[in-house]
C-alpha cells in the first residue's frame, strides 16, 4: 500500500507529487500498474461532489441506504479484511483520532462508515469479524460490505483508485470526510495521521464551514468549538480560556475606540453648531 499525508503546504505537496510516481508498483499481471500520482489527483477531484444513496449492508446484516446518514458528518474509510496488517493498523489509529472527535463534538456527532471493497470476500460476516477483532462495538460506526458494482460506485464518488496486486492490493491509504449534506468535504491521508486533521474538519463542518449549510449551531456552541484547542501532549482537545479572554479584550478595545471616535465627532459637531 502506499500512504500520505494531508494538510500540507502546497509547496510540500507540490514536492510529494514529484515522487509519487516513482511508488507506481506492479499490478496483477494483464492490468495496468497502480500509479499514485493519479490516484491522488482523483482522491482530490472529489471533493465538492455529492454522494449518491448507496444500498449497504452492515454488520449486523441489516440493509441501510447512504442517504439515511445524512443530517451529520460522515467518515468513509475504504478497508479489504484480507489485509492483515495495514488495513487493520489504519482502523485503530482511526478509531483513536474519532474517540478524540466525540469528546469533543458529541457522542452522536459523526458517523464512521467502514466499507469493504474486496467484495467476494468482505461479507457482512467477515466485515463483523474485523470489527470484533479491533473492538470497536459502536453505533455510530458501521462496518459495510455491498455488491460488486455499489462498491466500484461508491468508491469512484469518493475518489479512491484501487488496484490488484500481489494477492492483495494497491491503493491510497485514504479517510474521507463527508459533511452532513452528503458532499464531500476533506480526504485525510496516511495510515497514522496527525488527529486533527480529521478533528478539525468534522469541527470546521459543525460550525457551518462547509460547502453546503442550511442550519448554524447556536452561539454557545460556536464558542465552545472556536476556543477548543488540540493539546499534543494529552492528544486530546481542551477549551483555551485565553481565547474568549482574547476576544473579549478585543471587542472591549474596539468599542473603546468606537466610543472615542463617535465622542470626538459629536464634540466637534457641537463646537460647529454653537459657531
Amino acid at each position: 500500500m502506499v500512504s500520505m499525508r494531508c494538510g500540507v503546504p502546497a509547496a510540500a505537496m507540490t514536492a510529494l507529487l514529484a515522487i509519487i510516481p516513482a511508488l507506481a508498483v506492479a499490478a496483477e499481471p494483464g492490468l495496468p500498474a497502480f500509479d499514485a500520482g493519479l490516484a491522488l489527483d482523483a482522491s482530490q477531484e472529489a471533493i465538492g461532489r455529492r454522494l449518491s444513496d448507496h444500498a449497504l449492508t452492515d454488520q449486523r446484516g441489516r440493509r441501510i441506504r447512504l442517504n439515511e446518514l445524512r443530517g451529520r458528518p460522515v467518515v468513509i474509510s475504504p478497508i479489504y479484511t484480507s489485509c492483515f496488517h495495514i488495513c487493520p493498523t489504519t482502523t485503530t489509529n482511526l478509531k483513536a483520532a474519532a474517540d478524540v472527535a466525540y469528546d469533543l463534538l458529541g457522542d452522536q456527532a459523526f458517523t464512521v462508515l467502514t466499507v469493504g471493497f474486496d467484495t467476494p470476500r468482505d461479507t457482512t460476516e467477515r466485515m463483523r469479524d474485523y470489527a470484533r477483532a479491533r473492538g470497536i462495538d459502536s453505533p455510530q460506526w458501521i462496518f459495510a460490505s455491498a455488491d460488486a458494482g455499489t462498491a466500484a460506485r461508491l468508491l469512484d464518488e469518493i475518489g479512491f483508485a484501487v488496484a490488484p496486486a500481489g494477492g492483495g492490493f494497491e491503493h491510497l491509504i485514504q479517510a474521507t470526510v463527508v459533511d452532513d449534506d452528503g458532499v464531500v468535504y476533506r480526504q485525510v491521508y496516511g495510515q497514522q495521521f496527525e488527529t486533527p486533521l480529521l478533528v478539525d474538519a468534522l469541527k470546521r463542518i459543525a460550525l457551518g464551514q462547509n460547502l453546503q449549510r442550511t442550519a448554524l449551531p447556536s452561539l454557545a456552541e460556536r464558542i465552545r468549538l472556536f476556543c477548543t484547542t488540540f493539546d499534543p501532549k494529552t492528544g486530546r482537545y481542551k477549551f483555551d480560556y485565553s481565547l474568549v479572554l482574547s476576544a473579549i479584550l478585543g471587542v472591549l478595545i474596539f468599542s473603546g475606540i468606537a466610543a472615542f471616535i463617535w465622542r470626538s465627532w459629536r464634540e466637534l459637531a457641537t463646537r460647529d453648531r454653537k459657531r
